[in-house]
């Protein structure tokens, strides 16, 4: 395609890593610019606002050694693209979708514009099946299925890196079905990211993930791109090679301070906490392209993770996460204290579509009287852990004293398994188990069939999938 280029020099001033120009007719917003020095080098940059008497333009690679007496500005009349190719899986790309793991760069089947195309929203089919991440709290429990966006909660210091090394290493979909994961790294530290590449390549992950890494000391208007381009990968993936696509993107909470950085530097008003008020608006022009669509085999399942500041679940970026989301995942600092791992707070914790990826024929029958039957009992047991913190063990009647040790066990080894995998079978066989702990006249959410074929009562030789405690 044939792009009509202009070049202007009329460069009023520099702010941070926005230009701002002037006497520019027919820039169009979130079109591609090159920043022309005069040392002959070339920086990227986008429009993020324009109009006919002056334009704001974000530089991708910053604006350290740009004057405003020679500078020029090319337009390119084209938005931002990013080449795709299934020779993608298994590379390594920075923040703005250049190699950095050494090979070519990628030699392109097309290019697609990392703003995604418009679905139409009765061309969007319900989320199904479940994705298994092989951890007994999020499979169980709050079950990821394909097509949905569940984040993680996280605050400072809980192991939400892990969780998500965890997930990259363990995420499966049914046999002979293609799958993918892209990992998405905003603004993560050098530490952080030598965690994820060496987790990935220990474990032969790569080879089925494609990693966009956006650093710490990278300019900060590159985590606003970053994960646009993991986002068109993913489209790609699941859209036009018919491949389940799992993206994870960590941390929103980083792209949301670099929205903040840059509404400041264009001088706006600003919202709670000093965050934008299209912070929301953008958040959903990335959550949202999760999903199925019609007459498709492929699935885009986004799981997000962000940094509560102060583990307040009221703050503005997951409490706007929260609107956009179907559920969430969050993780406790004193479960994460007692040395659970991981330390997945149930209770709090949802999955809206669970009940769309989980039953006969996707998982086991027995799956919702499961779940719902472990949530009650657990719920059932820290009240009465409450309880012992006033009146102690010695005022509890004997079903309290069941419950309490149930809690406890499903606390420290159900929720707490640590580094290993449990298949959707073992685990939901491991909490037949627990389950068994407490009379079988108080399973009151199973199913009478159910009970009478999983649950190990004194005479059963227990050898119906159990799992050793």
């Amino acid at each position: 395609m044939d792009l009509i280029t202009r070049e202007f020099q009329t460069v009023k001033y520099v702010s941070g890593s926005l230009i701002f120009i002037e006497a520019v007719k027919k820039v169009a917003l979130l079109e591609m610019v090159e920043v022309l020095l005069p040392d002959g080098t070339k920086r990227r940059g986008q429009v993020i606002m324009a109009s006919d008497t002056h334009s704001i333009i974000q530089v991708l690679e910053g604006t350290a050694g740009i004057d405003t007496h020679y500078t020029k500005i090319k337009l390119l009349g084209d938005v931002a693209r990013i080449p795709v190719a299934p020779s993608m899986l298994g590379r390594i790309f920075n923040g703005i979708g250049d190699p950095i793991d050494g090979l070519p760069p990628v030699l392109p089947e097309k290019e697609l514009s990392v703003m995604g195309l418009p679905v139409n929203p009765i061309a969007r089919e319900m989320a199904s099946h479940f994705i298994q991440t092989g951890i007994s709290a999020i499979d169980c429990l709050t079950t990821l299925v394909r097509g949905q966006k569940l984040p993680i909660f996280s605050g400072a210091g809980l192991p939400a890196n892990e969780i998500a090394a965890q997930i990259v290493r363990q995420a499966k979909v049914s046999t002979g079905e293609p799958f993918a994961i892209v990992f998405c790294a905003i603004g993560l530290t050098d530490m952080e990211a030598s965690f994820f590449m060496e987790s990935f390549e220990k474990n032969m992950a790569m080879e089925r993930t494609v990693v966009f890494m956006n650093l710490a000391d990278d300019p900060t208007i590159e985590r606003l791109m970053t994960p646009r381009l993991a986002l068109a990968t993913a489209e790609y993936l699941a859209f036009e090679k018919d491949m389940h696509v799992l993206v994870i993107l960590t941390d929103m909470t980083n792209y949301c301070e670099a929205l903040r950085e840059i509404g400041s530097a264009r001088e706006e008003i600003p919202g709670r906490r000093g965050y934008p008020g299209y912070m929301y608006t953008d958040l959903a022009m990335i959550f949202e392209r999760a999903g199925r669509i019609k007459g498709g085999k492929g699935s885009i399942t986004q799981v997000p993770i962000l940094t509560m500041p102060d583990d307040d679940i009221t703050h503005p970026v997951p409490d706007l996460s929260g609107y956009i989301t179907e559920g969430q995942i969050l993780l406790s600092r004193s479960m994460h204290g007692r040395g659970v791992y991981p330390p997945i707070d149930i209770l709090p914790s949802l999955s809206r579509l669970m009940g769309l990826g989980i039953g006969e024929g996707k998982t086991r029958e027995d799956h919702r009287s499961v779940a719902d039957q472990l949530y009650a009992f657990y719920s059932r047991g820290r009240e009465v852990s409450r309880i012992v913190s006033i009146v102690g063990e010695e005022g509890l009647t004997d079903k309290d004293k069941k419950f309490l040790a149930f809690s406890e066990q499903f606390e420290r080894n159900f929720i707490g398994q640590g580094m290993t995998e449990r298949s959707i079978e073992e685990t939901l066989a491991y909490g037949w188990r627990l389950l068994s702990m407490i009379p079988k006249t108080e399973l009151i959410r199973v199913k009478k069939e159910f009970a009478d074929t999983y649950y190990l009562d004194e005479n059963s030789p227990g050898e119906r999938g159990a799992v050793n405690v």
